[in-house]
C-alpha cells in the first residue's frame, strides 16, 4: 500500500533529521540492506560441512570413541555438517533476496509473503468494520 503525500513528506523529514543527527549511522543502516553476503561466509559453511563429513566418517570407523554407546565424534560431525549447511544456505538465500530486491534506482523492492498480505487484508477488514 503506497504512502499518502503527507506520510511521504513526514518520512522524508524523519530521514533528513536522521542524516543530520547521525550521518554515519544512517549510511551504515542504508548500506547494510544492499550489501551482498561475502563469499568468505559461504566458503566457511562449505568447509565446515566437509569437516563435519570427515568427523562423521571417523566416528563410524572408530567405534571405541563412543561414550555410553553414543558415538560422540559422529554426533559432533553431524552437528558440524548441519551448521555448515545452515551457514551456506542462509548466505545464499540472503544473496538471492538482495539480488531480487534491488531496483534500478538502488532502493530495495518491497516483497511480501502471502501470509503478510493475508494479515494486512484481515486488519483492513476489521478496521473498516469498526467505522
Amino acid at each position: 500500500m503506497p504512502l499518502s503525500e503527507h506520510e511521504q513528506r513526514l518520512l522524508d523529514q524523519i530521514e533528513r533529521a536522521l542524516y543530520a543527527e547521525d550521518p554515519k549511522f544512517a549510511s551504515t543502516v542504508r548500506g547494510a540492506k544492499l550489501r551482498r553476503p561475502s563469499k568468505r561466509r559461504r566458503v566457511q559453511g562449505i568447509v565446515l560441512f566437509v569437516v563435519g563429513v570427515a568427523a562423521l566418517i571417523t566416528g563410524v570407523m572408530l567405534p571405541q570413541l563412543a561414550i555410553a554407546s553414543i558415538p560422540v565424534v559422529s554426533v559432533f560431525g553431524f552437528l558440524l555438517m548441519f551448521f555448515g549447511v545452515l551457514i551456506t544456505l542462509t548466505t545464499l538465500r540472503r544473496g538471492d533476496q538482495v539480488a531480487e530486491g534491488a531496483q534500478e534506482d538502488g532502493k530495495p523492492a518491497r516483497s511480501r509473503s502471502s501470509f503478510s498480505e493475508k494479515m494486512e487484508e484481515r486488519f483492513r477488514r476489521r478496521f473498516d468494520e469498526e467505522r
